[in-house]
Parts: C-alpha cells; structure tokens; sequence
C-alpha cells in the first residue's frame, strides 16, 4: 500500500520512531522537518490505526499527524535518539532535543544548544546529526564536529577545525567512532577516545572533487559504507583497505541526498535524489532474485557498475564488495510515481518506507519488498 499526503510544507527530512527489537511489529510513528517555509516545524505522524488514536477521517496507512512544534530555521537533519526524543541540526546553528510525550501527544523542547554551530560573527547550519543514546554527534558547515549528551547541559566535546570545507553529514561506525564526508569528496574516520582533532583515516574519491552529501553504513559490517554526493553516483566504500571506493554505480541524474541500507536485510538499499527520483538497489543472483522482481518488470533494470578487483582474502564477502558485477546483480527499482521536485530524504525499517518531497508531499510504502 503507498499512500501520499500533501502536508503543504516543503519535507526535508523524514524518520521512523524506532521500534524494538524484541518485537517483530512494524514502525507506525515517524517524525518530520521542514525548511525553507515561513515556519518550520517538526512534526509527528502516525500510519496506525486512526481509530485508536480517534482520527476520524484517513483510511489505515494515510499519515495523520499527532503533533508538532515550531522550529527556528530549516531542519537540516533529524534523528530519534530514542523512543520518545528527537534530535535536529538548525540552519540556525542549534542542535535541539525534542519530546514526543506519547500520553498527552505533545511535542515540546526538551534542551537545546543554540549557535552550536557558529563563524566568527554569524551563524553556521548544523548539516548532520548522529544518535547513539545518549550520545549525540552533530556537523556543520563550520567544519566542526560536536559531541553533546543527552540530559548534560555543556558541550561534551569540540573538534574545532575538523575540516575546512563544510561537513555535510555523520554517521557511527562504532560506539566510539564516526565518519564524516565534506565538500572535497572526502570521507573521514574520527575515533572520539582520541584526544588529538585529527582524523584516523581519509578516503576520497579520485581526480574530481565531488562533494559528499550522504553516508550510511552497512548495519552487520561496519567496514562497509555507502555514499552519495553531487554527481548522483552512488559509491561503496570498505574502508579497512585502500583509499578509493571499492564500486561506483550511477545512480541519479542529479544530486543524491539520502542513502540508507535496510537495517535487517542490508543486501537491500535506498537512495533518493534531487532529480525527483527514490531508488531501490537490491544484490542478487538471477536465480536468488524474488518473483516480484523476475522477467517482465519494466521497472527493473540491471545497473552499469565500475567494480574494483576485491582485495584480500575475505572468508565472508559481501555482496555490495562482490568482484564481479556478473555475479551479483544490482536490481534497481524505481519506487515512486514519476516526480518533478526533489526527494530530499527517506527511511526504511521493517517493510515501510517513508520519504519526503519538495513538491510538499510524505509518500509512504507499508509493503517494500525486502
């Protein structure tokens, strides 16, 4: 089941309420932000049953919203830091901890740290945030990274010049180390026990300087790491060898703002565009590849990819780093509707997708095939 709503506010991010793990339900609360509006707000939305929560109109699966709030600036990114508190990066500058408080189904501000992200004489978007409960890591144009905890008034940490070009996003590789991409087309390693403001690692794409708009991990093998930036290419990274991308697919035909695996079946990946476009990848042999997918599917169509050669020897290879594109196919399946404004973000988790337009549209998905 898809269903769009228009919410006459231009999306720019979207995110799924965490459900857990021990459950096997499916997400049916997720949070979004809006930017260059005369007010921009965060806001709360279910795709549960309207009865339950005494909606009247909207069929099961229509978003309804719950609840929001007011933001200063635009939202540049948004996170839940768990069941309850949301975290946004402000092209103010602020990084703010909101809470859902799920009885009365209000949004309030629960803490903030304004200017966070700061020039000399003005303020700095804040450009990425990054959760690990109840750490916070947020970056911005300043080429600061900042490390907050959740309920600790002062700032837990600052790389002061972590970069001299912006930051654009963050992402954990583990519980004490985060990656970072920039306007250089550089992906950068941070190991926070370190004291010293330099990075562990730097990977970068060779020759041209095409900025890094997005990353994301894979959710078993932290080594792997998946990239998007301006070119609209999207690139696979390991980062435990060499310097360069292991594969390079093209993906869009203009700038790529979001990429994510899916978080329990990582052969499956999303990537959304400013071309208007959502983008499912999925690495499967023919004969592996789900009926839904096979013969006759005019939506699906084999990539062209630039594979390296593998290196080393890996006992368990993923398929994302598979030598050869013969083997692994790369199915890509176009999920929305023909769409002439941006895709400025998405999330997947369970069998829902949920994205975000400029064309001032949620669209969500209740049945992704993965």
């Amino acid at each position: 089941m898809e269903s769009a709503k228009y919410v006459s506010l231009k999306i720019s991010k979207t995110r799924w309420r965490p459900v857990s793990h021990s459950s096997l339900q499916q997400p049916d609360i997720f949070a979004t932000g809006s930017w260059d509006n005369e007010d921009n707000k965060v806001s709360v939305w279910s795709i549960g049953d309207p009865g339950s929560l005494g909606l009247e109109d909207g069929f099961e699966g229509d978003p309804q919203l719950i609840c929001e709030h007011k933001h200063d600036g635009d939202v540049l990114d948004l996170q839940f830091l768990d069941q309850e508190r949301i975290v946004t990066v402000s092209s103010t500058g602020a990084v703010t901890i909101f809470r859902h408080h799920q009885n009365s189904q209000t949004v309030s501000v629960s803490q903030q740290w304004p200017r966070a992200h700061r020039y000399p004489c003005d303020d700095a978007p804040g450009t990425g945030v990054a959760c690990s409960s109840p750490e916070i890591v947020t970056v911005g144009e300043d080429g600061r990274i900042i490390v907050f905890r959740a309920d600790h008034e002062g700032v837990v940490r600052v790389i002061e010049n972590a970069d001299s070009s912006t930051l654009h996003a963050v992402t954990y590789l583990r519980t004490t180390e985060v990656l970072t991409v920039n306007s250089f087309g550089q992906l950068k390693l941070w190991d926070l026990r370190q004291q010293n403001n330099s990075p562990s690692q730097v990977l970068s794409l060779s020759g041209d300087r095409v900025p890094l708009y997005c990353v994301d991990r894979h959710p078993n093998q932290q080594h792997i790491v998946a990239t998007g930036g301006q070119d609209g290419m999207l690139c696979v990274w390991d980062v435990r060898q060499g310097s360069m991308p292991f594969s390079l697919m093209e993906a869009h035909s203009a700038e790529m703002w979001e990429v994510h695996f899916h978080p329990t079946n990582p052969d499956h990946l999303f990537t959304c565009s400013e071309d208007g476009s959502l983008l499912h990848w999925e690495t499967a042999s023919p004969s592996e590849r789900p009926s839904f997918l096979q013969g006759g599917g005019s939506s699906s169509m084999t990539s062209r990819s630039a594979m390296a050669p593998a290196g080393g020897n890996q006992s368990i290879m993923s398929a994302w780093l598979c030598g050869d594109p013969s083997k692994s196919r790369l199915e890509t399946t176009h999920m929305l509707p023909s769409q002439t404004l941006s895709v400025n973000s998405l999330d997947v988790l369970g069998q829902c997708l949920v994205c975000g337009t400029d064309g001032e549209a949620i669209f969500v998905n209740r049945q992704v095939p993965v």
